[in-house]
């Protein structure tokens, strides 16, 4: 069996998360990796659902006995990464992985799965179409909210690393263009 992973890095507020969603229920052959975190939930995130929350000292014990695949301290003292359990999990089941991460830990872990992965970069129309999706969400205070366009304007950067730029202008479109590059992936 060929293990593949699919890995979908954007900054905040570009359609990341609904995008993954609506591929999880177009293909019953994927499953969502759930990655680890260092920080608080927001707004109805579970854990074990949503993403593993851990404390830092928690996070750092585990980078310690090298129990993840890849990790990031993406912002001073918020770690997020995946665990190596989560990925053996995925694979017994017979399914291809769907990785939903920030944009270094979607590069590395392009490097790591290498030829199995297919990684797409997600992108807003613009800096300012990213700002006010940040704004209408209302999770973050203001003060995040720069700090994620400051972030997301280094992100765009490394689009060109990834297999695949989706620019998510009306998402209806970026759902049926997405929707035939990974069904293109996974028959291959």
């Amino acid at each position: 069996m060929s293990h593949k992973v699919l890995i979908f890095s954007a900054p905040s507020g570009a359609g990341k998360s609904t995008i993954v969603k609506y591929l999880l229920e177009k293909f019953p052959n994927i499953q969502f990796s759930i990655s680890a975190t260092s920080r608080a939930s927001r707004g109805l995130e579970q854990d074990g659902k949503d993403y593993y929350f851990l404390s830092e000292e928690e996070f750092k014990s585990k980078i310690k006995q090298g129990l993840f695949v890849e990790y990031e301290e993406v912002y001073n003292g918020r770690f997020y990464g995946t665990l190596k359990s989560e990925v053996d999990r995925i694979w017994k089941e017979g399914k291809t992985i769907v990785f939903d991460v920030d944009v270094v830990g979607g590069l590395n872990l392009k490097k790591y799965f290498g030829d199995k992965a297919l990684s797409v970069f997600i992108q807003a129309p613009s800096v300012s179409v990213l700002r006010e999706r940040l704004i209408n969400r209302a999770t973050d205070s203001k003060e995040d909210i720069d700090k994620r366009v400051s972030k997301a304007e280094y992100e765009m950067s490394f689009a060109k690393e990834f297999d695949y730029i989706l620019t998510n202008n009306e998402l209806s479109k970026a759902f049926e263009e997405i929707e035939l590059v990974v069904n293109k992936f996974l028959n291959v």
